[in-house]
């Protein structure tokens, strides 16, 4: 789950973490109200939207008096920013982070991750901070120095201190900037984070360390022990669809393709997909409706692949373990009438009552094909879409 950078710079501020001044806003008589509560000479208007890249589309400005505050919120607001990470259907700004400005003298990274190599969470930092990490780590590798962080123990001083100087953090700030990764570190774990990202990190000519940009995503398995951080989310960032299957606890991610997937199990999803790109074909989604789906659950799945405009066709492929064919086919039936199915299903079921889902699905009256098998299935609907 993500959450907008002046929500995690709050969450921040709660561990210590230094942060400019500064207040959302939703409306441009916000925005310079706002402003004006702010004691600083000069203003930073931020778009706020769940990705990077805002400042190169024209995202964040730097306002010198209120006109100006005033000038650039009629600007951003409402303004669709098309960055690399939202996809070039953009998205909408429906809210600004309106901050004192600061006297920047060096701009830095520091990134807290969870490392699938070494199955520990690592600290990053960089001299070359405000660029994409990811253009760092291609064009100067040896840049980005790394901390491996003992589960048991935590970030140490050392190691902190260790990123300080290996990135050039001023000598008479190494301290603030030891402590300011320490807090970090502690927010990471305390909130159950799996990204906390700050991009600049800078150096200001007061002496402060500062967190000029947030980034914080959190652990969706982990929210329920998070009623605060579910509070932030705001469903207006994501896809409506991806909202709606929250709801049902199903696994669904939008694609662009043109082929619907239910499947159950993450694994035989991301099989499903490559197979169905295998024979030419181009999944709509992934959907993992879960082993202890219920037909109440399937069908809301089987409706939530339909309201995408874009499938032309889907593919059930369940394997039934805990998941009961019989009860995967009940769902198809009932979603599959209540929707009025006008595009070809293929379903292949193997498993937990299989026999008893074959008889419900030919029972139905249903315009389906089976499949023997996931390669054949795969095959059946992508020679029916096209």
């Amino acid at each position: 789950m993500n959450i907008h950078e002046y929500q995690g710079k709050e969450i921040l501020k709660q561990y210590g973490v230094v942060v400019p001044n500064g207040k959302v806003a939703f409306t441009v008589d916000e925005a310079v109200e706002a402003a004006k509560t702010l004691n600083s000479s000069v203003y930073v208007v931020k778009a706020q939207i769940h990705a990077g890249g805002r400042g190169k589309a024209g995202g964040v400005k730097i306002a010198k008096n209120l006109d100006e505050v005033r000038t650039y919120a009629q600007e951003i607001l409402g303004k669709v920013l098309v960055t690399h990470q939202t996809g070039p259907e953009g998205k909408e700004v429906k809210r600004l982070l309106i901050e004192e400005g600061c006297d920047i003298k060096k701009e830095y990274y520091v990134g807290v991750v969870v490392d699938r190599q070494t199955g520990r969470v690592v600290m990053m930092a960089s001299e070359e901070g405000g660029t994409e990490i990811e253009e760092v780590a291609e064009r100067s590798p040896e840049k980005i120095i790394k901390e491996v962080i003992d589960p048991a123990v935590g970030l140490q001083p050392f190691q902190a201190r260790n990123l300080a100087f290996a990135i050039n953090i001023p000598k008479k700030l190494v301290n603030k900037a030891a402590k300011f990764m320490l807090s970090l570190y502690a927010a990471f774990v305390d909130k159950d984070c799996s990204i906390a990202e700050i991009n600049p990190l800078v150096v200001t000519g007061d002496g402060n360390v500062m967190a000029l940009d947030a980034k914080l995503n959190f652990d969706s398995n982990a929210l329920f022990r998070h009623k605060d951080i579910v509070e932030l989310r705001d469903l207006e960032e994501e896809d409506p669809k991806e909202s709606e299957a929250s709801k049902y606890e199903l696994n669904y991610i939008a694609l662009d393709g043109n082929i619907g997937c239910m499947v159950n199990g993450a694994g035989l999803a991301m099989a499903t997909m490559d197979i169905i790109k295998h024979y030419g074909g181009d999944p709509a989604n992934f959907l993992d409706v879960g082993g202890g789906a219920t037909a109440e659950r399937v069908t809301a799945a089987f409706k939530l692949i339909l309201s995408d405009e874009n499938v032309k066709g889907i593919f059930i492929n369940i394997f039934g373990g805990i998941m009961k064919c019989d009860v995967i086919a009940s769902g198809v039936v009932e979603a599959a009438k209540e929707v009025k199915l006008d595009r070809p299903l293929v379903v292949r079921l193997e498993g937990t009552n299989v026999e008893l889902g074959k008889q419900i699905l030919r029972e139905s009256g249903l315009n389906l094909v089976a499949a023997e098998s996931m390669a054949d299935g795969a095959q059946k609907i992508v020679e029916l879409v096209k």
